[in-house]
């Protein structure tokens, strides 16, 4: 366990436990706080988020895995949020949010000044939910927004969703790692996704890891690679139908352009990031978390 950290996975967590947690998020001494899979009574979330309000101190909360179970604790989420000014990355992975729970999330989400990482995987969203999260990926860097987002397992999104999705990602000034994995999303998705990817400045990291794609898809991104500048230097494709010849020219590809950049890095005396295509996910939970926190 980290510094400042308080973990705990699964557990049913009473009254006095829920205090304790309170106190310490009000005395600003900690910095991760992750009830991923508790149980907890209504009154004790609230309690949680009043403490995750008065804090000034935390830069990452988890809630994975039905905590924020009701449209109420949505609600109470949110005003928590409206008060905090600390929070940089936030789980709500596993969340039954709908879109009306993201609907009530969205302005403080949307207007918190310290947000980046965001996993609202496998949270049951739709398209009205994909047009609001569009919102929090801005063009241009006077306004803050985010530089990590999991969308995992939301196949109730539509094509016209991704569509607005990757509009949004082409355009955005500062997204960095975009995780997708386990969407229906097919070829022609994934086609437009690698335009989307040609046209970031910003994109490092798209993992579309069991999004039912065939080497239709694997050519385009290859023959994105090959042709055009890019600053993505991971690609996850693992569980689908993607031929292994195919997935080692894209490697080789991205590799080239790695060895370019060292040369560059070299005579700039800088290193350089590198590039490849990861056949199995292994991200971990958050990239940014292990990077800039």
């Amino acid at each position: 366990m980290l510094p400042g950290s308080i973990q705990i996975t699964g557990e049913a967590l009473s009254g006095a436990e829920i205090k304790d947690i309170c106190d310490s998020l009000k005395e600003n001494s900690v910095r991760l706080l992750s009830v991923r899979g508790c149980q907890l009574s209504d009154r004790d979330f609230g309690r949680l988020c009043r403490g995750v309000a008065e804090s000034h101190s935390l830069a990452q909360l988890n809630l994975n895995l039905g905590v924020v179970s009701t449209i109420d604790r949505t609600k109470q989420l949110a005003d928590a949020l409206k008060a905090n000014r600390s929070v940089q990355t936030l789980f709500l992975h596993g969340s039954p949010l709908l879109d009306a729970g993201l609907v009530t999330l969205n302005g403080a989400l949307s207007a918190h000044p310290s947000l980046v990482s965001l996993d609202l995987g496998d949270c049951m969203l739709g398209d009205e939910a994909a047009r609001l999260i569009c919102g929090m990926l801005p063009p241009d860097g006077a306004k803050s927004g985010l530089k990590e987002l999991t969308l995992s397992a939301n196949p109730a999104i539509s094509t016209q969703g991704w569509a607005q999705l990757a509009i949004a990602v082409a355009h955005s000034s500062q997204l960095r790692v975009l995780n997708l994995d386990y969407n229906p999303l097919g070829d022609h998705i994934a086609g437009m996704l690698a335009v989307a990817v040609s046209s970031s400045r910003t994109l490092e990291v798209l993992d579309l890891e069991g999004t039912g794609l065939t080497n239709q898809s694997a050519q385009v991104f290859l023959d994105m690679v090959e042709n055009y500048p890019t600053s993505l230097r991971v690609l996850v494709l693992a569980e689908n139908d993607i031929s292994p010849e195919l997935q080692q020219q894209i490697s080789d590809l991205l590799s080239e352009g790695e060895e370019e950049e060292d040369k560059d890095g070299e005579a700039r005396g800088n290193s350089s990031s590198s590039q490849m295509v990861l056949m199995t996910s292994g991200l971990g939970e958050s990239f940014l978390a292990e990077t800039e926190m």
